[in-house]
């Protein structure tokens, strides 16, 4: 099993490690992407409409931009403390027993829109960079980073996604893959129930249930055993798009 997660826009503040040394970051068939990819930044980084580019929120441009133009001499820190949102959160990794925690390091990959994919012991600073932009001269970061990921990731067992649409967009896995999906449902007006689809409460669902597959030990092979092990966790689950997606129900 491998999972496959989002970064998150909430980072830690600071790192306490050596500075970047991209050799020694998994997957190094990424680093000449990646090398593109840092400078590209650091060029936009100069000019005066960064934040603009960057897509950057006024209240917090400022901050931002500097990170990104300190990248190559800042502290790091491993990837597993880096991302602080929701999804992370709830991923919990302090509170997985040892052998859940090894687990994690071997079957999580999180992707990035600067360093294409990470693992949680790959140390890099705190960074600003959405999947979703599109970087001169680069263009649209998951273009851009399609080709590097098909060749560099090349699982061998089941891929269990937990991407947002622009990181999903940015990598399609050649071996199975289940994309694992949150929704909401709650009586209709006339007591028939519904479904929705929910965001912020997706992303905290997906932390959990990727929490919970490491600490149970579990290590499903197929849709089917990812469904079994899911609903033995006590979530409600059903499979759709012929094992392609994992829909997970919460109940109002």
């Amino acid at each position: 099993m491998l999972i496959v997660l989002p970064p998150s826009e909430g980072k830690a503040s600071g790192g306490d490690g050596p500075p970047l040394r991209l050799e020694e970051l998994s997957f190094p068939e990424l680093r000449p992407a990646r090398e593109r990819a840092l400078a590209a930044l650091e060029r936009v980084c100069r000019r005066e409409d960064a934040a603009h580019v960057l897509a950057l929120p006024r209240t917090q441009a400022q901050e931002a931009l500097r990170r990104n133009r300190e990248l190559r001499r800042a502290p790091t820190l491993p990837a597993s403390r880096l991302y602080t949102g929701v999804l992370h959160e709830n991923l919990a990794l302090e509170s997985l027993n040892a052998d859940a925690r090894r687990a994690a390091e071997e079957q999580i990959v999180i992707l990035s829109g600067l360093w294409g994919a990470l693992r949680l012991t790959d140390r890099v600073p705190p960074y600003r960079l959405a999947m979703g932009l599109a970087l001169p001269p680069l263009g649209a970061l998951a273009a851009f980073w399609r080709p590097a990921l098909a060749r560099a990731l090349r699982p061998a067992g089941l891929v269990v996604d937990m991407r947002s649409a622009p990181y999903a967009a940015a990598w399609r896995p050649a071996a199975p893959c289940t994309a694992v999906r949150v929704l909401r449902q709650r009586p209709g007006p006339d007591g028939t129930p519904r479904r929705t689809v929910v965001s912020h409460a997706a992303k905290a669902t997906r932390g959990k249930i990727a929490h919970d597959l490491l600490n149970a030990g579990v290590d499903p092979a197929s849709p089917e055993e990812l469904l079994k092990a899911v609903r033995d966790l006590g979530y409600t689950a059903e499979l759709a798009d012929g094992g392609g997606r994992l829909d997970v129900v919460l109940h109002a």
